[in-house]
């Protein structure tokens, strides 16, 4: 399962809403017979990075976004994946 965009308003983040989300999503992948759930993110995403470490996703892998901007301004996207296979 490819987790595409996953956002809370500002005003609302830090009250456990997008780790609700992240359960749900896993919850809803696990349940579909999915074998993982894959998301990419920015590097200047560290609230997301660390919500998606928190729910126990893993670094899969990084690279330079393919346009002349990413490669100009060094903007790196990191790979999340979730490995449903393991216990919950």
């Amino acid at each position: 399962l490819a987790l595409k965009r996953m956002a809370v308003r500002k005003g609302y983040r830090g009250s456990g809403i997008a780790t609700a989300l992240g359960r749900t999503v896993l919850a809803f992948a696990r349940q579909s017979g999915c074998q993982a759930v894959v998301l990419n993110t920015l590097m200047v995403q560290h609230e997301a990075r660390a919500l998606y470490e928190r729910l126990g996703f893993c670094r899969h892998h990084r690279y330079i976004l393919p346009t002349i901007y990413g490669h100009l301004a060094n903007c790196t996207i990191t790979v999340y994946r979730y490995d449903l296979s393991r216990t919950a």
